[in-house]
């Protein structure tokens, strides 16, 4: 298969699954969150009755799972692309 042809399947696999990355680490982060702060919602950057420290905690911890979570999905599906066609996508 093509250089030209893989980049146009891994593409639209890559969106989906970035997609599904996106929920799955929204779902982490929500539990994750419910266990260390021990309240039940995440802090808005913008809720007035919460501390800066609390606000950047979320924000540092949301953002570490979703890259995390992300950067599996990414590697998954380049494993699988190659695996279905022999070649790495680009």
């Amino acid at each position: 298969m093509s250089r030209r042809v893989n980049k146009a399947v891994y593409k639209p696999v890559g969106v989906l699954m970035g997609l599904a990355a996106g929920a799955v680490a929204g779902a982490v982060f929500r539990q994750v969150w419910k266990l260390t702060a021990g309240d039940g919602d995440a802090p808005n950057p913008t809720d007035e009755d919460r501390r800066w420290v609390e606000i950047l905690a979320a924000a540092a911890l949301q953002g570490a799972i979703f890259s995390v979570v992300r950067a599996a999905v990414d590697r998954g599906g380049a494993v699988g692309v190659r695996r279905i066609t022999g070649q790495w996508p680009d």
